[in-house]
C-alpha cells in the first residue's frame, strides 16, 4: 500500500521501493559460518586470514579451539600440554597429564 502511494506521488514504483526499503539495495556481510545476511556483522583477522560473522556464537564455532578430552569450546585460558589443549586442569588429568595447573 505504501508504495502504491509513492507511486501516486512520485510517478514510479522502482523509486518509490528504493527509499521505503534501502537495505535491499546495499550489500549486507555474509557469515562465513551460518550464512546468515546481517547488516552488523563483523570481520576476525587471525594468522593472516580473515573471516566474517555474524555473531560471537559463529565465531568462537569457527575460531575457538576445541578441549581434547571433552570437546568443549576453550573460551578461556585453558591449559595446553605437548600440543594439546584443555578447557581446564582436570580435563588434562583426565586425559593423563599430570601436574598441570589452572592459568586462572
Amino acid at each position: 500500500m505504501v508504495a502504491e502511494i509513492m507511486e501516486r506521488l512520485i510517478g514510479t514504483n522502482e523509486l518509490a521501493m528504493i527509499w521505503i526499503r534501502p537495505w535491499e539495495t546495499e550489500a549486507m556481510a555474509r557469515c562465513d559460518v551460518c550464512g546468515n545476511d546481517y547488516d552488523k556483522a563483523f570481520t576476525v583477522t587471525m594468522a593472516g586470514r580473515t573471516q566474517t560473522f555474524d555473531s560471537f556464537e559463529c565465531a568462537i564455532h569457527a575460531l575457538a579451539p576445541t578441549c581434547t578430552h571433552c570437546g568443549c569450546k576453550v573460551l578461556g585460558h585453558g591449559a595446553e600440554e605437548g600440543g594439546h589443549i584443555f578447557c581446564c586442569a582436570h580435563c588434562a588429568k583426565r586425559a593423563g597429564i599430570a601436574g598441570l595447573k589452572d592459568r586462572a
